[in-house]
C-alpha cells in the first residue's frame, strides 16, 4: 500500500514538473517571454524542485532522529 502511495505522489510532483515546464516553454514560443527570460525561468523552476526535495529529505531525517 505504501508503495502505491509514493509513487502517486512522485507521479503527480512529476507531472507538476512537466506541465509548468510545457507552460513555460508555450510561453516562448507563442513571444510572450523572451528565450532567455524562458530559460531562466525553467532553470529557476528545476532548482526550486531540487531545494525543496532537498528541504523535504532533511526534514524526514531529522524527523526519525527524534
Amino acid at each position: 500500500m505504501r508503495n502505491k502511495k509514493t509513487l502517486i505522489v512522485l507521479l503527480l510532483v512529476g507531472g507538476t514538473l512537466v506541465a509548468l515546464a510545457l507552460l513555460i516553454v508555450a510561453l516562448v514560443v507563442n513571444g510572450v517571454v523572451t528565450p532567455q527570460q524562458g530559460l531562466l525561468m525553467l532553470v529557476a523552476l528545476f532548482g526550486m524542485y531540487v531545494g525543496f526535495g532537498i528541504l523535504i529529505a532533511i526534514y524526514r531525517l531529522v524527523a526519525k532522529l527524534e
